[in-house]
């Protein structure tokens, strides 16, 4: 297959292009680049795929109507999927920058929908979402039927406002969408900003941690190969147009995050105690019942495991 994967150079998205170009679709990354976190990292991501035959790759923004029109009419040609993970990520930041969470997420997805949309034929859409969308649900799991109606944050909310996007262009043009609600990946590349590679890179430093409420919040972390077995096969079989979750159905407090990077680290965190910050949910936990059924999805990966994985590629690094 020929297939376009926006965000392509961030952390999903890298990982996902490796996925496919192993197993021989022709892939075409994108990535604007976003300064969330330094581009160096993103530089890295690629540097094992950039020069695969089976692989293009561009800087593109998809914010920019007019940009993305010239490109699509260059390099364009007629996807039979397109994999939408270019998005501007991050609870708290979206709480500063609620307007460029707007553009990053909202008005780029319509553009990018407003190019599918003039092929002859309709490619698969798949489009990651993500578990923000419940908010600060009282009853778990979280399962796809369950209402939505009061986002916490922006970003929850321009990914909430995404999904019913997706819907309108599949009713009014007949495009194939599954969205996929994505539960705290984790893994090797996972963004410095996200608490699992922060805490390990402070520890490691013997650096202090924030750590925002009692430590017991929890959240549903779901390793990164685990993820994309799922993205890949929702490429193969999407049609109509679905939410599915995508997560490891099994919670694991802060608490217990921190002593799994302690173990995998092999040293003991400092502890700085801070009130929740506001956007923050109690917790997220899957219900996978809807992705075993459509993707056969059954992730795997231990938690410790999964982080002892992840400490042991940023070890790595920094040899």
């Amino acid at each position: 297959m020929q297939i376009l994967v926006t965000g392509a150079a961030g952390f999903i998205g890298s990982h996902l292009c490796e996925r496919l170009v192993d197993r021989g679709d022709a892939v075409v990354g994108i990535d604007n680049f976003d300064p969330l976190y330094d581009h160096r990292l993103k530089e890295e991501n690629l540097a094992g795929i950039l020069h695969d035959p089976q692989f293009a790759f561009f800087r593109t923004d998809l914010r920019d109507a007019a940009a993305l029109g010239t490109w699509w009419q260059e390099h364009g040609g007629e996807f039979d999927a397109v994999v939408h993970l270019a998005a501007r990520a991050g609870v708290r930041p979206s709480i500063e920058d609620p307007l460029g969470y707007e553009q990053a997420n909202i008005a780029a997805t319509m553009n990018l929908l407003e190019r599918l949309v003039t092929y002859s034929h309709r490619p698969r859409l798949v489009f990651g979402s993500s578990s923000s969308v419940y908010g600060n649900k009282e009853t778990v799991p979280f399962a796809e039927s369950d209402p939505v109606d009061h986002p916490i944050s922006p970003y929850a909310a321009t990914k909430k406002a995404c999904e019913l996007i997706c819907h309108t262009y599949h009713h009014l043009y007949n495009l194939p969408v599954f969205a996929l609600r994505f539960f705290t990946v984790y893994g090797p590349r996972q963004r410095p900003d996200l608490a699992i590679h922060k805490f390990t890179a402070r520890i490691l430093r013997g650096e202090s941690i924030d750590v925002f409420g009692d430590g017991t919040t929890s959240r549903d972390y779901t390793y990164i190969d685990d993820i994309i077995d799922g993205v890949v096969t929702a490429v193969d079989r999407c049609e109509g147009y679905e939410v599915i979750n995508l997560g490891s159905h099994t919670p694991v407090t802060l608490s217990d995050m921190i002593a799994a990077i302690e173990a995998a680290c092999g040293q003991d965190a400092t502890i700085n105690r801070l009130p929740v910050q506001p956007g923050d949910v109690d917790r997220t936990f899957a219900d996978v019942g809807k992705a075993q059924c459509l993707l056969d999805y059954a992730p795997s990966m231990d938690f410790r495991q999964g982080v002892q994985n992840f400490v042991d590629w940023y070890r790595a690094r920094l040899l």
